[in-house]
């Protein structure tokens, strides 16, 4: 099996990242360097492995995180369906089996708003990881001035944390937010299609998904 650890270190995908997270940054967009990756491939590796799936299922799923937003280096639209056919093209030529490809391929090219759907638990773990990767960090933009309602979002977020409550099956995102940057609504101005798929993907797994700022429920 090709493991998470020798995706980490695979000169080529180390390259698509790098140069993905580059052109992401000249068209104004947040972090979306190793940094966001292995925090989403950890977080979907976690998850599964809290939800009871085996360790094979996690495997994949932090390969699935740590590859998931290569295709940015073609284009930012129809980033994760490029991404999945680059990912099809590495791991292939890894030997990888073609059973977990077609799965790790499934979950890229579903993990985006629009068109994403958690066709499987991979799919599922991939988006909440990606979708709930709110934070400070993650803002270029050095100037408060000229902030957009992104970086707004993202830099009022001070704290993130997904909580699992295995008794009552809910996952919840907890968000402690700066309101001097960024509000409630406006956060739910640019994420509510995200937080929607989120509810859609924790569905899959079998959980209940929720939303709490400041430690107020708001989904």
């Amino acid at each position: 099996m090709i493991t998470y650890e020798q995706i980490k270190n695979h000169p080529a995908v180390k390259v698509y990242i790098e140069e993905a997270n580059r052109a992401l940054g000249a068209l104004g967009y947040t972090e979306h360097s190793f940094a966001h990756v292995t925090k989403v491939a950890e977080v979907a590796g976690e998850l599964l492995e809290k939800c009871g799936y085996d360790a094979h299922t996690v495997e994949l799923a932090k390969i699935a995180g740590y590859m998931h937003d290569i295709g940015n280096i073609v284009n930012r639209v129809d980033h994760s369906q490029s991404g999945a056919v680059m990912a099809f093209r590495i791991l292939d030529n890894e030997g990888m089996d073609p059973l977990d490809i077609s799965r790790i391929v499934s979950a890229i090219g579903n993990h985006d708003e629009g068109t994403g759907v958690p066709v499987n638990e991979i799919a599922a773990a991939l988006i909440i990881a990606d979708k709930s990767d709110v934070r400070r960090s993650r803002v270029r933009n050095g100037d408060h001035s000229t902030f957009d309602i992104h970086d707004r979002v993202n830099y009022s977020v001070y704290s993130a944390s997904l909580d699992l409550n295995k008794n009552s099956k809910n996952l919840t995102l907890r968000l402690e937010v700066d309101t001097a940057y960024g509000s409630v609504m406006d956060f739910f101005e640019i994420f509510h299609t995200r937080m929607i798929m989120c509810k859609k993907a924790a569905e899959t797994l079998g959980l209940s998904f929720g939303i709490t700022i400041n430690g107020q429920s708001v989904m």
